[in-house]
């Protein structure tokens, strides 16, 4: 398992986008015969409305858009789970990572 500490990280879904603040989130990539997944943890969400909104929806698809410390830059689109009792939140990859190389 790999591990990216993120500077920057946008979700969408069209035609919103929110840039998140917080106080920490982590990529971690799963490589498997050939296989990917891949899943970010974030904690410290400052936009408390943004994971209330989340939680009482159906519609979890997103977009993102993130940045690694390091400058490494990737995209991809997977399910947000907000976690609003904690101020934290995960992201479930769906598909492949944009700017990753296996």
């Amino acid at each position: 398992m790999e591990t990216y500490d993120l500077a920057e990280l946008v979700i969408a879904q069209a035609p919103q986008s929110w840039s998140l603040a917080f106080s920490s989130a982590k990529l971690m990539i799963i490589k498997d015969h050939g296989t990917l997944q891949w899943f970010i943890d974030i904690d410290g969400v400052v936009d408390v409305e943004l994971l209330h909104n989340f939680a009482l929806s159906d519609h979890i698809g997103i977009e993102m858009r993130a940045i690694a410390i390091g400058g490494l830059q990737l995209e991809g689109k997977g399910h947000f789970h907000p976690n609003p009792q904690h101020n934290a939140a995960a992201i479930r990859g769906d598909g492949p990572l944009e700017g990753y190389a296996l």
